[in-house]
């Protein structure tokens, strides 16, 4: 029942043009002048990449994409679309084996692939399972401060490690976490 009232007020919240926040009701943001999406500090959990079979292409697809690339199942990555037909590796060419996890998720047959959820407007032509349109707000990704908090992380979860002195994102791609910091 939890999660029936935790979809609905996030179609109610998607149809206002509001921040959506999930997990509590403050978020972890101080200013929420700029934020669309985020996420309930300390829970030490992250979000959840969608995982694909086949890389997405075509006309609708968005620079900023980010997935996890199972095209291959014994050897997954987290990657991000540039533009021009290119996708980067976040997992710095570390593979992971991801055939148990692919085996519970749905077939490409059963899925319907005009179903989204956009938060920040009514439409959108990019595809993708959740999409974040503005052009003046972002998502603020889950904060942990180490990914060693984490109990059994999934593949393709993305993180913020937001702990003084190491602050990054951090993605796993099923068997390691790699970490980007500037």
């Amino acid at each position: 029942m939890k999660n029936i009232f935790s979809i609905l007020l996030l179609m109610i919240s998607c149809m206002t043009f509001s921040q959506v926040i999930i997990g509590n009701q403050t978020g972890s943001a101080t200013d929420k002048t700029s934020v669309l999406l985020e996420f309930a500090a300390g829970q030490n959990k992250g979000i959840i990449l969608p995982y694909v079979r086949t890389l997405p292409t075509g006309a609708t697809l968005a620079e900023g994409t980010i997935l996890l690339d199972a095209t291959d199942s014994n050897a997954a990555k987290v990657k991000y679309y540039k533009g021009s037909s290119t996708w980067m590796d976040l997992s710095s060419g570390n593979g992971a084996n991801v055939s148990s996890a692919m085996q519970i998720q749905p077939a490409a047959a059963s899925e319907n692939s005009s179903s989204k959820v956009i938060i920040g407007s009514t439409t959108s032509n990019v595809d993708g399972v959740l999409v974040l349109e503005s052009t003046q707000k972002a998502m603020v990704l889950p904060m942990v401060l180490s990914t060693a908090d984490i109990p059994n992380p999934s593949p393709g979860m993305m993180v913020y490690i937001n702990k003084p002195g190491a602050k990054r994102l951090a993605v796993f791609n099923g068997a390691v976490w790699t970490y980007w910091q500037k």
